[in-house]
């Protein structure tokens, strides 16, 4: 800062109260989550981003009880569908003064436990998770957590913890109903870790789907839901001889089905002309790769926002019980699957 250059005052809490025309209790009811009527909050929070008011975070966490710092925990934030989500959980947090603490933990059960039992130090006043494992023990560690936790994904419906859900098996059968629609009868799905819920899950969309529509398939499971895995399971098809009869290849997520057609255009492969490519998640490459991917939203930036509001609700009332929400999946058709004369038609 320049010598001798003033000081912007910071806004007060008297400001913002005089601005919404309310009381300095209102004011402080409004920014601690204890109501008011609709009009009220709106007035507040119009006057607090109109002069850039900031609680003072120590001392709101002194009187509230909390450290207002929410953890979010997933596997592999190199994913971008996660950090489309965490976007959506800061999104959600965005008017509760709260920190957002990430933690990018794998999906081994023992490192999930201890993270779950690092809570009892006291860093966090909730959590919001998405592990690609979910064995009973985890299930229950995180029943018993030491804070409020929320699920971003699907788990027995005994579980007593607040979730946000997606039907991934419903999405798997809109992108084959697709294909099928576009003249593709021979459909490889590429799958990840059999381990994890995601691939048991749409494996079983996919196995019900076909069925249902009776064309020819095949699967092939790759090490790792990532593009590395992709390319290596295309190779694997390639060695085994069963490339030469697919025409389309439907990818249990993005990263996945990115790799599968950088793998088969390094072979000889036209896409969408030879071979149709379809992915799950719709993460922010989709639209930018080349051809544009067709895929499903699972609707991560969404479900990171509603796990963020049923954290903070649980928060305020923690005496509710368990809440489901559902994101239902949505096909998103782009060049991956549209054939050479679509594309000059506009796909009519």
């Amino acid at each position: 800062m320049p010598s001798g250059a003033a000081l912007t005052p910071r806004p007060t809490v008297h400001q913002v109260a005089e601005r919404a025309g309310v009381s300095i209790a209102t004011v402080s009811r409004v920014l601690n989550g204890k109501g008011g009527s609709r009009t009220t909050e709106e007035r507040v929070r119009d006057a607090v981003r109109a002069l850039g008011y900031r609680p003072d975070a120590a001392g709101r966490a002194l009187k509230l009880g909390r450290t207002l710092q929410v953890a979010f925990a997933v596997d592999d934030l190199a994913n971008p569908v996660y950090t489309d989500m965490m976007g959506g959980v800061e999104a959600g947090l965005a008017d509760s003064g709260s920190r957002l603490l990430v933690a990018s933990t794998g999906h081994a059960v023992e490192d999930l436990l201890s993270l779950v039992a690092s809570l009892d130090r006291g860093y966090a006043d909730g959590l919001v998770i998405s592990p690609l494992v979910r064995p009973p023990v985890l299930l229950a560690a995180l029943e018993a957590a030491s804070v409020p936790v929320v699920l971003v994904g699907n788990m027995p419906d005994h579980v007593r913890l607040d979730s946000v859900r997606t039907d991934s098996a419903a999405g798997v059968a809109l992108a084959l109903d697709h294909l099928v629609a576009t003249g593709r009868r021979h459909v490889v799905f590429v799958n990840g870790p059999g381990s994890t819920v995601p691939a048991q899950m749409r494996a079983a969309g996919f196995a019900q789907a076909t069925r249902r529509v009776g064309i020819a398939s095949d699967t092939v499971t790759a090490d790792s839901f990532t593009a590395d895995g992709g390319e290596q399971a295309w190779a694997r098809l390639l060695s085994e001889g069963r490339t030469t009869q697919c025409d389309a290849v439907l990818a249990a997520n993005d990263l996945l089905a990115i790799g599968v057609m950088r793998a088969a255009r390094a072979t000889g492969r036209r896409i969408p002309d030879d071979l149709a490519v379809t992915g799950i998640d719709d993460i922010p490459f989709a639209p930018l790769f080349s051809p544009s991917l067709t895929t499903v939203s699972l609707g991560a930036r969404e479900r990171g926002r509603l796990a963020a509001e049923l954290l903070l609700g649980r928060l305020a009332d923690p005496g509710l019980p368990p809440r489901t929400v559902r994101i239902a999946p949505e096909l998103i058709v782009r060049e991956s699957t549209q054939r050479h004369e679509e594309l000059l038609t506009g796909g009519s």
